[in-house]
């Protein structure tokens, strides 16, 4: 299973697993390699969330308003 999916390709994939499974009819063994399949597909997506969630988190020090020196003219 390719690790470089995007995060739109993965949660596809992991929607048609959840979908074969839903179906019922699957055997068992292609039931629990649809779950493990399925369990690599989620954790691609939640690695992908955590990423980009990384990339747009404010610190709060970045975030603190920087005050303007005023005019004292006007």
């Amino acid at each position: 299973m390719p690790v470089d999916l995007s995060y739109e390709k993965a949660l596809e994939l992991l929607d048609l697993k959840l979908r074969s499974l839903e179906d019922g009819n699957l055997s068992l063994d292609q039931a629990l390699a649809a779950v493990d399949e399925a369990r690599a597909y989620l954790k691609i997506c939640q690695e992908k969330l955590e990423a980009a969630k990384r990339k747009i988190e404010v610190r709060p020090e970045a975030a603190a308003p920087v005050e303007e020196p005023r005019d004292t003219l006007l």
